[in-house]
């Protein structure tokens, strides 16, 4: 017997195949096997520079100067970002910095404030 997961929408247990779709009876929430492997799959962990998981809203710390691209300004050692928002791609860190207003950075150089 295939062991088939619970309903998305209500976590029902009764889901059944009907071809290739899976069919909740309490709420009548279709999905394909396919989406519901997709939607299993672990969410990308983003680690700081020391090793500790970082997640939406933490406070970071810069910990190496770091120049900002298109202008002659640094961000300096040891400033303090607020309510960072994690991301897809090379720069996993969405943030505002004071004085410098909406920047992405690169989780390897902040550590978890």
């Amino acid at each position: 017997m295939i062991d088939l997961p619970n309903c998305p929408k209500c976590n029902s247990e009764y889901t059944y195949e009907d071809g290739d779709l899976l069919i909740c009876p309490e709420c009548a929430h279709e999905w394909s096997l396919e989406s519901a492997a997709e939607t299993s799959e672990e969410k990308k962990v983003v680690k700081d520079a020391n090793g500790n998981i970082l997640n939406d809203g933490d406070a970071v710390t810069v910990i190496k100067d770091l120049k900002v691209k298109g202008s002659s300004s640094v961000v300096k050692v040891g400033t303090k970002v607020k309510s960072i928002r994690l991301v897809d791609g090379d720069h996993d860190i969405d943030c505002k910095i004071d004085g410098f207003g909406a920047m992405k950075l690169k989780s390897e150089f902040v550590k978890k404030a």
